[in-house]
């Protein structure tokens, strides 16, 4: 026969199980974090060479156009995307470094460091379409 009064006891974790849990996976999520931001590095490294490429071919028909090559994106008629910072989705800004009759060069320079060792990608595409990395990050 049961007391009335008693209380039965309830199965459960106590409050240091579950914090010793949450602790392991916050240091999990830690972990991984280099990883994933690694990642979409490449990701958005290889947006940046499409469109230095997009570039590429834009100033290969405006010089067939206009015997030379420009050193204006709108005077090719061609819209960069915009960085995140002006409200874009772009994670590289994109410049014409120099451009007259017999070649250019363009740069997309990435905004952040994605794998947070202090260097910043830097591509450059020139009249010959191939795309370098100037600086890896």
């Amino acid at each position: 026969m049961k007391k009335k009064g008693m209380k039965k006891k309830l199965d459960g974790f106590t409050l240091q199980e579950l914090l010793v849990v949450l602790t392991i996976i916050g240091v999990l999520i830690l972990m991984a974090v280099p990883t994933y931001n690694a990642l979409f590095g490449n990701v958005y490294k290889k947006e940046a060479q499409s469109i230095l490429k997009n570039i590429h071919a834009t100033m290969e028909s405006h010089k067939r156009l206009n015997l030379g090559y420009s050193d204006n994106f709108d005077e090719i008629g061609m819209d960069i995307p915009l960085t995140i910072d002006e409200g874009g989705d772009a994670r590289y800004t994109y410049s014409i470094v120099s451009a007259d009759r017999h070649g250019f060069l363009a740069r997309a320079e990435a905004i952040e460091d994605f794998d947070g060792d202090g260097d910043i990608s830097v591509l450059e595409i020139d009249e010959t379409g191939k795309v370098l990395e100037v600086v890896k990050d």
